[in-house]
């Protein structure tokens, strides 16, 4: 199982970064986790949020270069060396990391990557006996 991320091309300039997450705001979808590389001239803002599909539409509405792609989601217990375990593990299967960044959720360390092979992922992490959440794990829930 994969979930839905959402890259947006922004051109390396005041407000831009501003207009995306107003836009998103106003539609009220919920950043859960980003990342943004950069160039000198553009850079890709990277999101999981609350409603992907959602925040494609209304971006593309506005005129914002946006694309929507499966990355892998996998929970880690937040203790130093998990990340780095996970990572070995998908490697020492022969499959290529393209990207990959971090954050905590609910008291966990989750990792979000994108791979070259969906399929040897899954089993790959599956047989790990890793945690490979799905679209649903991150609804914001009280509590």
């Amino acid at each position: 199982m994969t979930v839905k991320q959402i890259s947006i091309f922004i051109e390396n300039k005041s407000g831009t970064m501003l207009t995306v997450l107003e836009t998103l705001k106003s539609a009220g979808i919920q950043i859960i986790a980003s990342a943004v590389s950069d160039t000198v001239d553009y850079g890709i803002y990277r999101i999981i949020c609350s409603d992907p599909d959602k925040a494609l539409e209304i971006l593309r509405t506005r005129g914002i270069s946006v694309t929507i792609a499966d990355v892998f989601a996998v929970e880690l217990e937040d203790v130093p060396g998990r990340a780095a375990d996970a990572v070995q593990t998908i490697a020492m299967a022969g499959i290529n990391i393209n990207y990959l960044y971090s954050f905590l959720f609910k008291g966990k360390g989750i990792l979000i990557f994108r791979t070259n092979d969906t399929e040897k992922t899954i089993q790959t992490i599956n047989d790990a006996g890793l945690r490979l959440l799905t679209p649903e794990s991150f609804l914001l829930k009280e509590e």
